[in-house]
């Protein structure tokens, strides 16, 4: 029979799985920060250059993904012998591709978009 029932293999288990309080208290004080920053711009009209504003948005919004993988999912390299962190990774990797495409294509939707009905009477006159 084990003498502790919160151990495992020589370490607290408790230890390994959760973070301490002092822990979620800077997880939770960094992702208010990264999102009264973000509102403040964008209700302030603080820049004049949008797309300034939205890098910069788009930035902390990357910052505060990985405040909470850290601080809150608690991912690191240690975690699971590392399976943990090649999953997030991975799941970052997919979900930056799609991000990446969707704004893309938003990008380039009037291209390709139907001609309006002038365009096609112009086209219908055209020798």
């Amino acid at each position: 029979m084990s003498t502790s029932s919160n151990t495992t293999h020589g370490h607290d288990h408790h230890d390994e799985s959760h973070g301490s309080f002092k822990s979620y208290m800077i997880g939770f004080v960094l992702s208010v920060v990264l999102t009264v920053i973000p509102f403040w711009l964008v209700m302030g009209d603080v820049l004049d250059s949008k797309a300034m504003v939205l890098a910069i948005v788009f930035g902390l919004g990357a910052i505060q993904m990985l405040v909470h993988i850290y601080y809150f999912l608690h991912v690191t390299s240690k975690a699971e012998e590392g399976w943990l962190a090649m999953s997030t990774i991975f799941t970052i990797l997919l979900v930056v591709i799609v991000m990446a495409g969707s704004i893309w294509v938003m990008f380039h939707l009037k291209e390709n978009m139907m001609p309006s009905h002038d365009q096609i009477e112009a086209v219908r006159q055209l020798p």
